[in-house]
């Protein structure tokens, strides 16, 4: 997301699902005779199809236990890649370890590697602390590569100047008002690398999240946003940083039929559920 298209107003978006169910009787196995009578044939045929299933739950576990101890071997980028493997799937490489300044960081060296990073930064980019002051420095000069630090911490102060803090609600410290909380929640759907090299790298993180204030007069509702951001990563300082980034819409799902929650539902939510350190 480029700094001029942070998305504090005027959020749109929505999660869909859809649910297929064969008719009720569909299959049922009644004969011509209008009853449930079963043959001896049918009698063999159920037997094969238990024994079927049983075979095929083996199977499955036994694929699951061998899947389980590749993956817990942790390590490099390339042994997390199987064949055949869902490319949306978790491929086994272990979450990095610590924080600095409040923001995963250590990341492997490897695409595995590159894409964890990307996805922590997209969550701390796009997050409530980023219109805070004083946590903008640590989260500028934690997830960039020094060379760019003194230059975004400028445009950030003028992106996020005093006028756009108070046409979201929020003071001069990044603060909502008593009785309202900001919600700016950004959640990683999946990751993808455009560009690999050893000390480079462009990642896409495509996300959703809840954005807006929450609160009984509040001009500025919490809704969700669906948007894919781009990062190109420098391996900088032991670590992958990032040199510049940009964002755009979608892909967006249809929006989904659920009941929207009351303000003081969403910033309970905000407060007690935590984030997640994100791994690829």
């Amino acid at each position: 997301m480029s700094l001029d298209d942070e998305r504090n107003d005027g959020l749109y978006g929505g999660s869909g699902e859809t649910r297929t169910r064969l008719p009720e009787g569909e299959g049922g196995g009644q004969d011509g005779y209008g009853g449930g009578r079963r043959s001896g044939r049918s009698s063999s045929r159920s037997l094969v199809t238990v024994v079927g299933v049983v075979v095929v739950l083996i199977a499955a576990i036994a694929f699951a236990n061998r899947g389980g101890e590749g993956s817990s071997s942790g390590g490099g980028g390339g042994d997390g890649k199987k064949a055949g493997a869902d490319p949306t799937a978790a491929t086994g490489e272990q979450p990095v370890d610590g924080k600095t300044a409040g923001i995963p960081s250590g990341f492997a060296k490897s695409e595995q590697g590159v894409q964890s990073a990307a996805s922590n930064y997209a969550v701390a980019l796009v997050s409530a602390d980023i219109l805070k002051p004083a946590r903008r420095t640590q989260i500028v000069r934690q997830i960039f590569v020094p060379d760019k630090v003194d230059e975004l911490e400028q445009q950030f102060s003028k992106t996020y100047s005093k006028e756009f803090l108070t046409k979201v609600g929020l003071d001069a410290n990044g603060n909502s008002a008593p009785g309202e909380t900001y919600v700016s929640r950004t959640l990683p759907v999946g990751t993808k690398t455009t560009a690999y090299a050893d000390s480079s790298a462009t990642v896409q993180v495509w996300c959703t999240g809840a954005f807006g204030t929450a609160g009984q007069k509040t001009t500025n509702p919490v809704s969700n946003d669906w948007f894919t951001m781009t990062f190109k990563l420098r391996w900088s300082g032991g670590d992958w940083k990032v040199e510049r980034y940009s964002s755009k819409d979608g892909p967006s799902p249809v929006n989904g039929d659920n009941k929207v929650s009351t303000a003081d539902e969403i910033a309970k939510a905000v407060q007690e559920y935590g984030g997640f350190t994100y791994a690829r």
